[in-house]
């Protein structure tokens, strides 16, 4: 362990992993830079002036005359772990633009205390809005000066000096913690552990199907979670949440026989059949073949996503993680 996670007071942790801002950007919070524009709020979205919507964060935070001086200084708060307080000049779709010298700087949305866990356009940009002309306290939790990323938070800035670091040295893998969801993407869910943040990746939301994690979780919800993974040197925690219940699969071949009726929701339609959840984490396929007698076009001829069904348990494998399940054998 280095020594520097080891200091209890005013040290960073490591900057946040590459998936996060991947997060961010595939979530749209970088595009379509806006400058301050009273009529801004009013207008459609694809009002946005085509000159502003082309430029990139690179094109925002980089400044004529920009010193390494600047670059030196706001780096040795990041390491010292301080605190800023820097005037809101601008928004994004995305988040709120700062300035620090001759530097640019990005709050996103997600690292807002307070803001509106809504979808809703009109309600995310008043709320931006309201903020131009604020003073915030920040702290910086991503700087690369190659990429002219300057990136701070206004959550990780409520929590005291080393705090942050400390929870990188405290944490360790088969911990529960708790949480609250500050992003919801595609491949997962990011849950600020008190000023850091961890990774719940899809497939450790539940022993079951998710189709994407806003299905079963909301920005700003309160959550416990089963910590996977903590890499100290690059400050990213893995977090799980279908690890704080028993695997479903382990103890299928207990809890059920070949032969027995069950009662499940189908949860798949496709070409070679369709599953049938008959418990949380536990699906079964129902063989095309096994769907019903004489002939059909498709199996959503059958059944359809939703139903409720009856059916029998034709094969359990649980190291396979496979279980067969049958319309036919019903008599």
């Amino acid at each position: 362990m280095s020594t520097n996670l080891q200091r209890q007071d005013y040290t960073s942790p490591p900057p946040l992993e590459e998936s996060y801002w991947a997060a961010l950007l595939h979530e749209g919070e970088f595009s379509e830079p806006v400058p301050v524009n009273p009529d801004f709020h009013n207008s459609k979205d694809d009002e946005y002036p085509t000159h502003v919507a082309e430029e990139s964060l690179e094109a925002l935070t980089a400044s004529n005359g920009v010193l390494d001086r600047d670059w030196s200084d706001i780096r040795q708060i990041m390491e010292n772990d301080e605190v800023v307080e820097l005037t809101v000049i601008g928004y994004n779709r995305g988040g709120l633009l700062v300035e620090w010298h001759a530097l640019r700087g990005f709050v996103p949305a997600s690292q807002l205390m307070n803001f509106p866990a809504t979808s809703n356009n009109n309600a995310r940009r008043s709320a931006l809005v309201n903020h131009v002309g604020q003073t915030l306290s920040l702290r910086v939790i991503e700087l690369d000066a190659e990429q002219n990323r300057l990136i701070l938070s206004e959550r990780a800035a409520r929590v005291q000096p080393g705090e942050r670091a400390n929870i990188l040295v405290q944490l360790k893998s088969g911990d529960h913690a708790h949480g609250h969801i500050t992003n919801l993407c595609d491949f997962g869910a990011f849950v600020d552990l008190g000023g850091l943040e961890g990774l719940i990746h899809i497939s450790e939301l539940s022993w079951g199907r998710v189709g994407h994690p806003a299905d079963i979780l909301k920005r700003d919800q309160q959550i416990e979670v089963y910590v996977l993974n903590v890499d100290r040197e690059n400050g990213r925690i893995a977090l799980s949440l279908k690890r704080l219940h028993p695997d479903p699969w382990e103890t299928v071949g207990l809890r059920y026989k070949i032969g027995e009726m069950v009662t499940g929701t189908i949860t798949n339609v496709v070409d070679f059949g369709a599953f049938a959840c008959i418990e949380e984490g536990l699906e079964g396929l129902i063989h095309v073949s096994e769907l019903a007698e004489g002939h059909f076009l498709h199996p959503r001829n059958v059944v359809s996503e939703g139903q409720t069904i009856t059916a029998r348990i034709l094969s359990i494998d649980s190291d396979t993680r496979r279980l067969g399940l049958s319309l036919r054998s019903m008599t």
